[in-house]
């Protein structure tokens, strides 16, 4: 399975394809930083691309306006043309 390492600002900063869970894949990246779990924790977080992929797609719908104007618009012009 494909894991991520995402920094604060929700960047991938690294990827690996291990076969095995979560855990694994976080103690990979925390043997690579070097660094104490507690500040590991505070600066990086580890899941799957899967993961990754659908929150980065979750966020992107939440931050775009739905525009019904525009489709209204679309319904209204069809209309007209009959």
């Amino acid at each position: 399975m494909k894991y991520v390492l995402i920094d604060r600002g929700d960047n991938v900063v690294d990827k690996i394809e291990i076969s095995g869970e979560l855990s694994d894949a976080k103690e990979f990246f925390l043997k690579r930083k070097k660094i104490e779990i507690k500040e590991f924790n505070n600066l990086w977080r580890v899941m799957t691309e899967e993961q990754y992929d659908t929150q980065r797609d979750l966020n992107n719908r939440q931050n775009k306006q739905y525009e019904w104007w525009k489709e209204d618009k679309a319904i209204v012009d069809e209309e007209l043309k009959i």
